[in-house]
């Protein structure tokens, strides 16, 4: 794509197109002959009928050409795509022979590729592979769709074991959730694995193609939270507050793996959307449920009784309410500790009982204060006035860090809730 070349050409097509009685005839026949031609070897075809201009094949580790292709993209008066082929970890061979597994990688070993400390343990993410697996033997109508993360999303297993019924569309989650709805439609029992911050990518699919429909679709909502170093664009912040606004989704929050099983056994049998959020790493010993349960709809679970303060919390909030009661016993307080399990619907038959028996409530949870799981609390007691202390992540975006640094920067810890819980004796709700 020479511009010098490019612009004679479009001279000479004018000159052409404006020759008396042949003239339009002419040009339109010589342009079909030129794109007949094109398209059988040229491979920007696509591009061009599209309107743009295309640059390409071009070898994106030859330096030189690279300059030249975008010299001559610069110079175009046009829409140009420029189409760059490279090899993922060029020159780094373990990088070369195992692409996928250095896409993001912890500190690993030059030498070999391997990692520099093996993480002894499941993730979430693996617990969910492992669970999907147990629940496709048990049921063929169930299949998995993934947005080109089939690792990240912890799919290899399902893979291996149903590769028939693994759905990799390709990066492009607005249609991973239309599939799914048509798979839906069709008698399947269709679970979409995504990122978090990806899923908002389809918001309008979610609405329009599943909650309008009522489809049965499970949503496996991974990285839900502070995700560490790949920083705001990657964070799971807003997932609680875009699910639980559209009608007739349940929205559920796994505290363990294994309460992660149930859930998911629980969402496939229900006939209705149910997304299930759960955050990145937190590796534990894998302990498969011995017997799944169909949790009943709606309903928390209260893992200490006390006086006083309740600390309501959801996900990875309920470890830190956890702690938050140890220290607050050396304090003298003995506070309940709630497992809300789902944000949408809420249990109000427990809120009710706790606004009766207690004088103030904290609720903790690792997305923003703004729609999320407080919120909805607080929405749902603010006629009777029981003070609601919200704890969760700000309004602002997060930065990069480590998972610690960053729940630390935004007061996410067992000494913050811990001592949210005891200025909230005056009635407070700080805002966070």
């Amino acid at each position: 794509l020479d511009p010098t070349l490019t612009r004679f050409r479009e001279e000479v097509e004018h000159t052409v197109a404006r020759i008396p009685a042949i003239g339009a005839r002419a040009y339109s026949l010589g342009k079909d002959v030129k794109e007949s031609m094109k398209a059988l070897i040229v491979p920007g075809m696509l591009f061009e009928e599209l309107g743009f201009a295309y640059v390409g094949v071009v070898d994106g580790h030859d330096m030189k050409a690279l300059r030249v292709a975008l010299r001559q993209a610069l110079d175009t008066r046009r829409p140009v795509v420029v189409h760059v082929r490279t090899i993922k970890g060029k020159g780094y061979n373990p990088a070369e022979e195992r692409p996928s597994e250095f896409h993001g990688t912890p500190p690993f070993h030059l030498g070999n590729g391997e990692l520099a400390s093996e993480t002894k343990g499941t993730t979430f993410t693996q617990a969910f592979g492992q669970a999907l697996v147990r629940e496709a033997r048990d049921d063929a109508r169930v299949v998995a769709i993934t947005a080109a993360m089939t690792q990240g999303t912890g799919l290899e297993a399902f893979e291996r074991e149903f590769p028939q019924r693994l759905y990799d569309v390709g990066i492009a989650e607005e249609h991973a959730v239309v599939f799914a709805a048509g798979l839906a439609l069709g008698g399947l029992k269709p679970v979409v694995a995504v990122y978090s911050t990806f899923l908002q990518r389809a918001f309008d699919m979610l609405i329009q193609d599943v909650a309008l429909q009522d489809l049965p679709i499970v949503f496996a909502v991974d990285r839900a939270g502070l995700v560490g170093d790949d920083g705001p664009t990657h964070h799971g912040a807003f997932d609680l507050s875009y699910l639980r606004m559209i009608p007739g989704m349940v929205v559920m929050a796994p505290s363990s793996q294994e309460d992660l099983q149930h859930m998911l056994h629980t969402a496939l049998v229900w006939d209705r959307p149910v997304a299930i959020r759960y955050p990145r790493g937190f590796a534990v010993p894998f302990v498969a449920a011995q017997e799944l349960e169909v949790l009943p709809l709606g309903e928390a679970r209260v893992l200490q009784e006390g006086e006083g303060v309740a600390l309501v919390g959801v996900g990875t909030g309920v470890g830190l309410c956890q702690a938050a009661a140890a220290l607050l016993h050396a304090e003298g307080l003995h506070p309940t500790v709630v497992d809300a399990r789902f944000v949408k619907p809420l249990d109000t038959g427990l809120l009710d009982r706790l606004v009766e028996t207690h004088d103030r409530i904290v609720t903790v949870e690792e997305n923003v204060l703004s729609g999320g799981f407080g919120s909805a609390v607080a929405e749902y007691l603010a006629p009777g006035g029981m003070p609601v202390t919200m704890m969760g992540l700000p309004d602002a975006f997060v930065q990069h860090g480590t998972r610690a640094q960053l729940l630390a920067n935004v007061s996410l810890t067992a000494e913050a809730v811990a001592e949210a819980a005891l200025r909230s004796r005056s009635g407070a709700i700080p805002a966070r």
